[in-house]
């Protein structure tokens, strides 16, 4: 491995958020997209923070259970109405 490849790994994982979040343009796209192609080690990083993004997506959809969020709000409701009282 010479330091040109190290550099595109380097420069290919740097972008690699940019480059999941849609956010760059064509062309740096094109070329993160063919370094991936290629480089196996940078495209183990990248497949471990798609699935990753994934997996949090989901959990983040997933509903609060209705006794959780009951909870939640009669915390909330009787901290706005409890008088002032230092933070424990």
């Amino acid at each position: 491995m010479g330091d040109h490849h190290r550099t595109d790994c380097n420069e290919a994982l740097r972008e690699l958020y940019v480059f999941l979040d849609g956010e760059l343009t064509e062309e740096r796209r094109s070329v993160i997209a063919r370094h991936l192609d290629d480089c196996n080690p940078c495209l183990e990083v990248f497949d471990f923070e798609a699935e990753l993004r994934l997996v949090i997506q989901q959990k983040c959809r997933e509903k609060v259970p209705p006794e959780l969020r009951q909870r939640i709000e009669e915390t909330l409701r009787s901290l706005s109405t409890a008088p002032d009282q230092p933070p424990r």
